[in-house]
């Protein structure tokens, strides 16, 4: 590998500043090579290490006795696929489904059913009919491919989102509670194998794309839009739910953002220890690929797991029988480092916990818009009192956020399984538990102009509304999860919104019950 100088201009190319940046100097005392500076900028992006919104996230209520993994695992989360979807809207919505089915079945889980909460600008503009199409037509090929139903959900339509889409997904999945598996790297000596798909270069840098501000030429970013394969990931479902009948698995995480680089370094964290890892034998589908570029791939449908010593051969088994690659890649080390080796050579050496969880934190500043005031008074007078309140209704019921949403739904199998009691269409989706008498009640809900015009009360009744709507379905709400969709939190303005919102999220919770949790989001 050629190696890059690093200069002012590739460190800023990779996301950090320089303050970051200095800081990657202290810990490391030299300097990095740019594989190395592609995995700071990688784990230390926004989509990664939550650095500015860390400070809020940690003060909602995690807690109930019927929470049993609370934050700091793969699941109990929502994914966003914003700017991906923004780029190529058909991979980038099918990748955001596959993504979050992996956090749920990750942990054991099987997944029972997928939800979705979607914007776009107005459908009079061409290219905001071509983003919805393709969007819809990747939610429904990739859950329907994958037999798992998608029952509910919710689509706005406003000009605000011209220039940047909202598309997020939600799974739930159905665990034993004696059968839960989380993203640790412990027991020194320990096999770490790769399973599932090939890698690719598609979806590199995919974490920090994901993280950075839109813009003129984002549309230019595709090749940082990964590529998925559902049904190599049914395959992949199927094998992982049988290697955990076994008792060979030590610990498992997907390989999602920022692919296998996150996965090792986040297992390794967890459990305290390293990882010694040889990439000359992760399975490659593209020939002459660069350390940099294994290490940062986002190509789908791939897993990281350790196993129990001894057990290798049983395990590749396994995976061989479900026709994936299952390889042997490296070895749990007592160290605290991550080495990384190819072609018989030391490419990267880096310690774990500072990439992990020595993300810099920040209390950005906020600051009340200038607007805000100005938002929160309606001159009633100015407001004609229509001659015709029939027209009215025909003009309300045509717009597109209030008509019926049934020609999407209408794509998405929300039948498969049989497990669904109501159908999408109606306050909150609800599916039966089979063996039992039990039904899980589940909906998406925001008024997105609440939140606009006060960020505060906007985040109350967001989760009062959903409450109401699993209530009015004959559930009882016990937890909620998000996707937090805001702009460039080094804005002051953006931060203060993102501040209040949370904050009016974790008081309607408190208000609601002391015991209805809140799981933190994916960002």
């Amino acid at each position: 590998m050629t190696e890059t100088k690093i200069t002012k201009e590739v460190v800023a190319s990779h996301g950090l500043t320089v303050e970051e940046y200095q800081k990657v100097l202290e810990i490391l005392g030299r300097e990095p090579n740019l594989l190395e500076l592609g995995i700071f900028s990688v784990m230390w992006s926004e989509h990664c290490s939550y650095k500015s919104s860390k400070v809020y996230l940690k003060n909602f209520p995690t807690t109930a006795q019927w929470v049993i993994q609370g934050p700091g695992e793969n699941a109990g989360e929502m994914e966003s696929h914003n700017h991906p979807s923004f780029i190529e809207p058909y991979q980038g919505a099918a990748t955001g489904v596959g993504g979050i089915l992996r956090d749920i079945f990750t942990m054991g889980a099987r997944p029972v059913a997928n939800l979705n909460s979607l914007r776009f600008g107005s459908l009079e503009d061409p290219k905001q009919r071509y983003l919805l199409n393709g969007v819809v037509a990747g939610i429904a090929g990739y859950g329907n491919c994958m037999g798992i139903p998608t029952v509910a959900g919710e689509v706005y339509f406003n000009d605000c989102y011209k220039g940047n889409i909202l598309v997020n997904a939600m799974t739930v999945g159905l665990v034993r509670v004696d059968k839960i598996f989380k993203g640790s790297a412990s027991g020194i000596g320990n096999p770490v194998i790769y399973v599932g798909s090939k890698t690719g270069r598609d979806g590199i840098h995919g974490a920090t794309m994901a993280s950075a501000e839109f813009g003129e030429g984002s549309e230019e970013k595709r090749p940082t839009v990964q590529v998925g394969d559902p049904f190599t990931e049914k395959l992949l479902l199927e094998a992982c739910l049988e290697v955990f009948k076994t008792d060979y698995v030590v610990g498992i995480q997907d390989m999602g953002a920022a692919g296998l680089t996150s996965s090792s370094f986040e297992m390794a964290s967890r459990a305290g220890t390293g990882i010694e890892m040889v990439l000359d034998d992760v399975p490659m589908r593209e020939e002459g690929m660069t350390p940099y570029e294994i290490m940062l791939s986002e190509s789908q449908e791939r897993m990281l797991l350790v196993a129990r010593e001894g057990t290798e051969d049983k395990i590749v088994e396994i995976f061989k029988k479900w026709d994936l690659d299952a390889v042997v890649v490296g070895r749990v080390t007592d160290d605290g480092f991550m080495r990384i080796k190819m072609g018989g050579k030391t490419v990267a050496e880096l310690p774990v916990k500072p990439l992990a969880d020595g993300a810099p934190l920040y209390n950005r500043p906020v600051k009340r818009p200038e607007y805000q005031t100005e938002l929160q008074f309606l001159d009633l007078k100015k407001i004609m009192e229509p001659s015709d309140y029939n027209d009215v209704l025909l003009k309300l019921l045509d717009s597109p956020t209030i008509a019926s949403k049934r020609w999407i739904y209408r794509q998405y199998d929300h039948m498969v399984r049989t497990n669904t009691v109501v159908l999408p269409g109606s306050d909150a989706a609800v599916i039966r538990v089979k063996g039992t008498t039990k039904g899980l009640a589940m909906t998406t809900d925001c008024n997105s102009r609440y939140c606009y015009l006060d960020p505060y009360t906007g985040g109350m009744i967001a989760v009062a509304e959903a409450a109401r709507n699993i209530v009015c379905s004959g559930g009882r709400p016990m937890a909620i999860t998000d996707c937090l969709n805001f702009g460039n939190p080094e804005k002051p303005e953006i931060m203060w919104q993102f501040q209040q919102a949370t904050l009016g999220l974790s008081k309607a919770c408190e208000i609601l019950s002391r015991e209805l949790p809140y799981i933190p989001p994916l960002l």
